[in-house]
């Protein structure tokens, strides 16, 4: 059974290493295709690309800190509960960026045009990117409260499985 449990830390482990891949990669996307176009001329992309570029570089951050195993050194720090505060609040933070990209494609270009389709591509990529950390905001919740473990197994764990 230790063996299991092992097992099960390690690919949780590389589950947060490998989804916070993922959210950099698509936050990358959306703030690459509006940096690309002037979004200084508007209100609401720069809200867009503060969100972008501040959530990737948090996400990036966290990223380092799984994938060289910092976080262990830092055993203090409830690092489940961190996970899940920060993808929720990413999750709001990518809804408003959402809407504000979404609802701003159409008064800033016009259709067809190369900075249209890079608005609107934006668009599309925030809401994965939304979607994305709100899926991870469930598993983080689910991490926190230690769903589908037992007493057993949290206190083997020092109560951080």
């Amino acid at each position: 059974p230790a063996g299991r449990e092992d097992t099960g830390l390690l690919s949780s482990r590389l589950w947060d290493c490998g989804d916070l891949n993922f959210l950099s990669v698509l936050g990358l996307l959306v703030w690459a295709l509006i940096a690309d176009t002037p979004y200084h001329l508007y209100p609401a992309y720069g809200w867009v690309m503060f969100v972008a570029v501040f959530l990737w570089l948090v996400t990036i951050i966290l990223f380092i800190l799984y994938l060289f195993q910092l976080h262990m050194k830092l055993y203090m720090v409830p690092w489940p509960l961190v996970l899940m505060i920060f993808n929720i609040s990413a999750t709001v933070l990518y809804i408003t960026a959402f809407i504000a990209c979404s609802a701003a494609v159409d008064l800033t270009s016009l259709r067809g045009t190369r900075p249209y389709n890079q608005r609107a591509a934006a668009s599309f990529f925030a809401c994965l990117v939304m979607i994305a950390y709100g899926v991870s905001a469930f598993f983080s919740y689910q991490a926190w409260r230690g769903v589908g473990s037992n007493a057993a197994t949290s206190q083997m764990a020092g109560g951080y499985a």
